[in-house]
Order: structure tokens, then C-alpha cells, then sequence
């Protein structure tokens, strides 16, 4: 083990000598009390070290011990329903060894090495026979809802198997077979955190991730394997909006990471996910979640590592062929970390202070999203959803203008939305998604007028944009009623569509065949009603027709299992047209 000696401090960032032999990202202990530590930086015999835990009470002098190895992450059975900080290390288990307080130099395993797991192998797998990296060699059900494939891990260079053992009772420590060149699989294993996990393909998103909320679903979809940014200021929405998308979306599993964030977000997290039921599996949504938790009051060196320790954990179940949603709450916090490195290690600042390598370790998180074939030829994907934090709300600061380089989703959270308790607060305006013409053969397939009523819909609220100009100079009145109609129906669609009432036991979640139910009914009464107005119809006897208040609680009075409803719905809204149209439509021939 090399040694060496802190020759100055600024804070977490440690500098040393006698550490040549070490690797850039090798992990080290620092000091007496053995802080965990990586090494960032070499150059001429001088060491830069970013140590990850309070380092109060260091002085020059004390001793550096370098473990000849990169940051990484344990990953195996174990890891669902658990929380970690920034650097795997189990916050619940510190807890009761060490009381509520992070105590610098507290060490405990990531996983629990003496909890004994049931190993179920394989039929075809046996000693003697031809393996892979990223083979599967047996599985390990972790929880009702996570089954864990035991994997050859990618760095193994063995061909053959030279010992296996049968189904059975194992722990992570125990060698369940070894190759040819005497390398050992376990059922865990490890990774670095900075470097992407390998596979054959990436391929093209075709599939949208189901959140449950319609304005992201049909307005502003996200692929599986894709990349979105929620930009907000304080009091926006931006945690709401993830926790939701959490709580209710297709993934197979969740990496939450409260990156900076403060503390009650991630107990409210805590607190409320185990008594949340999934949709797809009818059981606790903790037993498909992984959460993260680099609080504001915790080390800011390890904020910045938090982020590449979730997406190693997303990779490691992507590889098994399950779709992964991420949840990083914020990347501004995180950007900050860098910042205030960047300012302890004297490197010249970029704009507004931020690092000029900023938007090359944004880039580096983003890109490990996608969708891939595996090294056993499985399909899976990584789909990473960013909270952003513009101070003052203002999008055109670094964070939130790089964000938009890496990234195909911009759920942009409107202030004045926010304000009037609109949410979702995703502004209609100012988002955008690039998926949509990718997933549009999905949609299509599943229900072929989401395309047509999604473009009819956004062009109505578009308009109404405009109209609203008009309006706050001379008043509704005045627009004749063709127009009026289209501020009518675009209220209709913030009202009973584009809100969702996450305390609501029918609106909290809402299913596809629902989304599109809606928005169908709004677009067919405007398409009605346009018709009536072109005929004479005076707009006030369209409007004050029951059925507009029944369209706007379709999403509180249709519960997602109970869709046939909708029929008694429909028989209303055909029968108050059929009576207007009869009398102006008859006026228009004659």
C-alpha cells in the first residue's frame, strides 16, 4: 500500500506528496481517522485529493494511505429498498451503529455480508461449460417485484468455468464458481463509478416511459432511455414533479438521488414511498427504488460524486434487461459542488464562477442514459430525469442553457403556473420534447388519435396565448365568437386535462386509454361547437351545456379500472349536439 502526506488543506480538497504510484481516481483514507478520499488530480510528485466526509480536525502532516484502486460501488443483492449517501455508504445501518449523526470516519458495508441469499442457477450452467462477460448464471429474488440475475462480470477474461456450485443458500462473500485462470464470481461484485458499464448496442428509443401525468405523457413524452430537465425556481414544483413521475411510472425501477436537496424532501420521500402502491404490481413501490441522499447539510464533495453512483447502480439492473428511470434532484446543487471544488483547487472560473469543465461532466452524466443491448444480448435502458434550479427562475444561466445541449426533454415549470396551483406547473409554451415523433409509432399502435388530437390541442393553447394579448386590451367581449370559443375550450383543456391533483385517490394516476379519452372528448366538442358557431349558434348556448362541466371532471368521476363510464359521458354529449345541430344546421339549408 503506497503512503503518503497532506502537505496542505482548503477545505475538502486535500493536497499531498509521495503518492506517485497511485491512479488518477484510486481511492485513499485520509488521516487518522482513515476519511474516505479520491484522488482528482497529479502532477510532479503533487497529489490533489477530494475527500468525501468532514474533515474537521485534519492538519499537514498526517498520514495518506492509497488503496490502488478507483472509486466503485458494491452491487448485488441487497441494494433495493435500501438508501445510501452519496458513496454507498447505508444510511440506516450507520444509524443504529452510530446514532442519527454521519460521524467522519464511519465505515460500514454497503451491503449486508451476513445475510444469507437463495441462489437459483441456471439448468444449462455447469462446471466445465463456456461463459461470457455478462452472462447470466443464476438469479436471486431480491424482493416481490426485483429478481436479480447473478452476471460474469464484464471485466472477467476466463472462458470456461472451473468450479460452480449448485442452487443453494449463499452470502455475497461466498465464491460461487470460478474460471479457467482462477478468477472468482460472487454474487457481488464491483464497478467504478466514473466509468460507463459496458454493452453491445445502443439502439434508438422507440418506447414511451408511462408517468401516470398526462401533460408529460401526451404533450411533452419521455422515451424509455431517454433524457429530460424539469427547470424551476423555488416553489415551482420541480420535487413534486419528480416524486410523481417516481411514484407512477412503467420503469422496473427507480435510482433516486437527492443531490443538495434539502433534508425533509428526501424523509417526505422516505416517509411516503413504502406506503405507496404500484399500479402495475398491486405492492410497495420501495421494492423497486434505490434511493441516494447527498443532503445540503451533508459533505459537499460527496454531492458531486452522488450523481455517478446512481447511474452505475441504473447501468448494473439495465444490464439485466430491466428499464431504469433516475431521478436527480437537483444537477444545479451538484453543479455548485463543482464550483466550490473548482474554487478550493484555484482553477480559473468559467461564467458565473461555475468550472470550465462544466458542460463536459454534465455531458458525461447525461450520456450514459439509452437504451442497449446487453452483453447477453438483453434489451434495457436508463432514462434520466434532471431537477434544475435557475436562481430567480431565470433559464438562461450555465446550468439550465448546457442542460438543454445533453438533453431531448425540457419540462420547463411556469412561476405564474405555480402560483395559481396549477399542477403539474409544466408550461405549455416553453417546454418541448424531441420524442415525440420517435414514439409516435407506440402511441399509434395503442391508440391511433393521440397524434391528432395531441397537435389540435397544443395549437388551442397556442392560440389562446395569443388571443390573451388581445384580450387584456380590449376585453373577451369584444372577439367575436369564433375566438371566444377557442379561450373555452383552451380553459377546458388546463382545467380538466393539464392539471392533475397528485392528493386525489382517482387523479393522482391516470392510464393511457384515460389521457387519451379526455383530450378526444375536448378536441370533438370544439370540432362540434366550431361547427355550430359557424352556423349561427350563439356561443353562450354552447357553453351552457351541461356536458362542458362533465368533460372537466371526466379525470375525478372515471376511476382508470372503471372506463365504461365513459359511455353514459359520451350519450350525453351526442344527444345536447344532436339537439342544437338539428335546429342551425336545418337553418343554414334553408
Amino acid at each position: 500500500m503506497i503512503e503518503g502526506k497532506i502537505t496542505r488543506i482548503s477545505g475538502p480538497i486535500i493536497f499531498a506528496e509521495g503518492l506517485d504510484g497511485c491512479g488518477l481516481y484510486d481511492v485513499v483514507d485520509v488521516g487518522e481517522k482513515k476519511l474516505i478520499g479520491e484522488i482528482i488530480r497529479q502532477s510532479k510528485g503533487k497529489t490533489t485529493i477530494q475527500v468525501y466526509e468532514e474533515d474537521t480536525g485534519l492538519h499537514v502532516g498526517e498520514k495518506i494511505e492509497c488503496h490502488n484502486r478507483p472509486l466503485s460501488l458494491r452491487l448485488g443483492p441487497g441494494l433495493v429498498g435500501t438508501i445510501y449517501d452519496g458513496i454507498q455508504r447505508p444510511l440506516k445501518e450507520i444509524s443504529e451503529s452510530s446514532g442519527e449523526f454521519l460521524l467522519p470516519g464511519v465505515r460500514t458495508e454497503p451491503l449486508d455480508v451476513n445475510k444469507i441469499w437463495h441462489f437459483e442457477a441456471l439448468p444449462e450452467i455447469s462446471k466445465g461449460c463456456q461463459i461470457k462477460p455478462g452472462m447470466t448464471l443464476g438469479t436471486v429474488k431480491e424482493t416481490e417485484s426485483i429478481t436479480q440475475k447473478i452476471m460474469v462480470p464484464p471485466l472477467v477474461r476466463g472462458r470456461f468455468l472451473k468450479t460452480f456450485k449448485s442452487t443453494g443458500d449463499y452470502t455475497i462473500d461466498e465464491v460461487i464458481a470460478t474460471t479457467e485462470l482462477d478468477e472468482e464470481i460472487k454474487l457481488s461484485q464491483y464497478w467504478p463509478v466514473r466509468e460507463p458499464r459496458p454493452y453491445t448496442e445502443k439502439l434508438e428509443v422507440s418506447e414511451p416511459l408511462i408517468t401516470g401525468q398526462r401533460v408529460i405523457d401526451v404533450f411533452f413524452p419521455l422515451s424509455k432511455g431517454g433524457t429530460a430537465a424539469i427547470p424551476g425556481g423555488f416553489g415551482t414544483g420541480k420535487t413534486m414533479t419528480q416524486h410523481a413521475v417516481a411514484k407512477w411510472c412503467d420503469a422496473d425501477l427507480i435510482v433516486y438521488i437527492g443531490c443538495g436537496e434539502r433534508g425533509n424532501e428526501m424523509t417526505e420521500v422516505l416517509t411516503e414511498f413504502p406506503e405507496l402502491i404500484d399500479p402495475r404490481t398491486g405492492r410497495s413501490i420501495m421494492e423497486r427504488t434505490i434511493l441516494i441522499a447527498n443532503t445540503s447539510n451533508m459533505p459537499v464533495a460527496a454531492r458531486e460524486v452522488s450523481l455517478y453512483s446512481g447511474i452505475t447502480l441504473a447501468e448494473y439492473f439495465r444490464d439485466m434487461g430491466l428499464h431504469v428511470a433516475i431521478m436527480a434532484d437537483s444537477t444545479s446543487r451538484w453543479a455548485e459542488a463543482l464550483r466550490e471544488l473548482s474554487g478550493r483547487m484555484e482553477e480559473m472560473p468559467a461564467e458565473e464562477g461555475f468550472p470550465a469543465y462544466l458542460p463536459t461532466r454534465l455531458a458525461s452524466f447525461y450520456e450514459r442514459a439509452g437504451r442497449i443491448i446487453s452483453l447477453e444480448g438483453q434489451e434495457g435502458s436508463v432514462s434520466v430525469i434532471g431537477a434544475v434550479s435557475p436562481p430567480g427562475g431565470d433559464f438562461s444561466e450555465p446550468v439550465t442553457q448546457h442542460t438543454k445541449r445533453f438533453i431531448r426533454c425540457f419540462w420547463a415549470l411556469n412561476r405564474e403556473l405555480a402560483n395559481a396551483r396549477h399542477y403539474p406547473a409544466i408550461g405549455w409554451i416553453d417546454s418541448y420534447s424531441e420524442y415525440a415523433g420517435e414514439v409516435r409509432e407506440w402511441w399509434e399502435k395503442h391508440n391511433p388519435v393521440w397524434w391528432q388530437v395531441r397537435i389540435q390541442a397544443l395549437e388551442l393553447l397556442k392560440k389562446e396565448e395569443r388571443l390573451e394579448q388581445i384580450v387584456r386590451l380590449i376585453g373577451p367581449d369584444a372577439l367575436p365568437d369564433a375566438d371566444r370559443l377557442v379561450l373555452k375550450v383552451a380553459e377546458m383543456i388546463k382545467n380538466g386535462f393539464l392539471q392533475q391533483n397528485a392528493f386525489d385517490d382517482v387523479d393522482m394516476y391516470c392510464s393511457s386509454e384515460k389521457q387519451i379519452a379526455i383530450l378526444e372528448f375536448m378536441m370533438d366538442y370544439y370540432n362540434r361547437a366550431y361547427e355550430l358557431v359557424k352556423s349561427g349558434c350563439p356561443l353562450v348556448k354552447i357553453i351552457s351545456m351541461p356536458v362542458c362541466d362533465e368533460i372537466v371532471r371526466i379525470k375525478y368521476s372515471v376511476p382508470n379500472d372503471q372506463m365504461e363510464k365513459l359511455a353514459e359521458i359520451t350519450g350525453h354529449f351526442n344527444s345536447q349536439f344532436a339537439e342544437l345541430e338539428s335546429v342551425y344546421n336545418k337553418a343554414e339549408t334553408l
